[in-house]
């Protein structure tokens, strides 16, 4: 009989969104005749941009021909790919150069499995709220979590603690669930902490292309001394609408090395190629021949246009909160909302209410962490018209 990773007990008996997807068919199948808004999960709904799909159909094209035919790619993604978006780094005044990058099917894949980097005995730092990918699989490892609080008080932007003990370090910013965003000087604090007391900072930029401040960094690397201390990752899901076509990246710095027990010098890059080898053959050329668009002039421009329309949703959100007096967090530079339940309510009776009242679903902050049991998650991906209508419905309902 095989030893079965029984750490896997240790997990909250399902993922969150799981359990909304169940309650919301539950009421659904009771309510035939109600018409369900969703602005919970962080799902786009607008299409991929003409630019992606003309790319998708053009490599399709080139898979069906002998001589330009794909066969198995480099696991570390096609150097056409790698250049544009190294390219991209550097339009934002960033230098990452294309050996640093993996390409993946998304950064919720690479959050995840980075953690083979590192072994069990690490203390892990993880914000409460926080993203629950970052915890479940630290959990599935055996390993045990160390929380910080994010709240009110500090904005959702938690700061290093001097006697706080930290191996490695997660950080989301724009913030996922809370949409708060890390300003350069806060960045610098991170920074300067993780490489005085040797620990790895791993970096979700997920949504840095819904920054619209240009004070505010969209990269770890934008401050001096990240290379020695950091990873970042990054996805085209939301950039480019790429949720269900799959394509994210990771940047992995050559100047990122740790000292083993042997007293050898390990090199984090050619760790993670390591194993990007063994494990993954690599995304589709079709989807990194059309996510390469994705950095082109034009395909900027298009992914933008899409950006903007979310961004005007954001802004519904915030100023019906802002008219009924609710305080929230968020919205401008992420593509999230973060409020504060009204009537004290808890976050599980506050999407109870909604559903059930206005039949609008969000997301309950109770599952992101104890710090977001009275707070809950909007967000700006749906249509303008649902947008619209739920915020109606909402601000009749309070």
């Amino acid at each position: 009989m095989p030893k079965i990773n029984e750490n896997y007990l240790n997990l909250k008996e399902s993922y969150l969104f799981s359990e909304i997807a169940h309650r919301v068919d539950e009421y659904k199948k009771n309510n035939p005749d109600k018409d369900v808004i969703r602005l919970g999960i962080g799902d786009v709904t607008l299409p991929l941009s003409k630019a992606c799909v003309d790319a998708l159909h053009d490599a399709a094209d080139q898979m069906g021909k002998a001589e330009t035919f794909k066969g198995y790619g480099p696991e570390k993604g096609y150097e056409f790919l790698r250049k544009a978006i190294s390219d991209y780094y550097k339009r934002n005044k960033v230098d990452v150069d294309p050996d640093e990058i993996f390409i993946s099917d998304g950064a919720k894949s690479d959050t995840g499995n980075i953690t083979d980097m590192f072994g069990s005995g690490n203390v892990v730092v993880v914000p409460d709220p926080v993203y629950p990918v970052y915890v479940d699989s630290n959990i599935m490892c055996g390993r045990e979590l160390t929380y910080i609080d994010a709240n009110a008080g500090n904005d959702f932007l938690p700061m290093p603690d001097k006697n706080m003990q930290a191996d490695v370090i997660y950080i989301c910013s724009p913030n996922n669930p809370t949409g708060a965003v890390y300003n350069h000087a806060q960045l610098k604090e991170w920074v300067d902490y993780a490489i005085a007391n040797q620990a790895v900072i791993l970096f979700d930029s997920a949504y840095e292309a819904f920054i619209s401040d240009p004070s505010l960094p969209r990269s770890i690397f934008a401050i001096e001394g990240a290379k020695k201390c950091a990873i970042e990752f990054c996805s085209l899901s939301k950039t480019a609408g790429f949720t269900g076509t799959r394509c994210g990246y990771t940047v992995v710095p050559k100047d990122l090395v740790f000292i083993s027990s042997t007293g050898k010098e390990l090199s984090i890059n050619s760790m993670w190629n390591r194993r990007q080898s063994t494990k993954f053959n690599g995304t589709s050329y079709i989807v990194q021949y059309a996510a390469a668009q994705v950095f082109t002039e034009e395909g900027e421009r298009q992914c933008q246009e899409n950006i903007r329309y979310y961004r005007e949703n954001a802004k519904i959100i915030a100023d019906t909160l802002k008219k009924k007096g609710i305080r929230f967090f968020g919205g401008v530079n992420s593509p999230y909302i973060w409020f504060e339940c009204p009537n004290n309510m808890d976050s599980w009776e506050m999407f109870d209410y909604l559903l059930n009242n206005i039949q609008v679903v969000g997301t309950p902050g109770a599952g992101f962490g104890k710090n977001g049991q009275n707070y809950f998650r909007l967000t700006s991906f749906g249509s303008k018209e649902n947008t619209i209508e739920a915020m109606k419905r909402f601000e009749k309902l309070f």
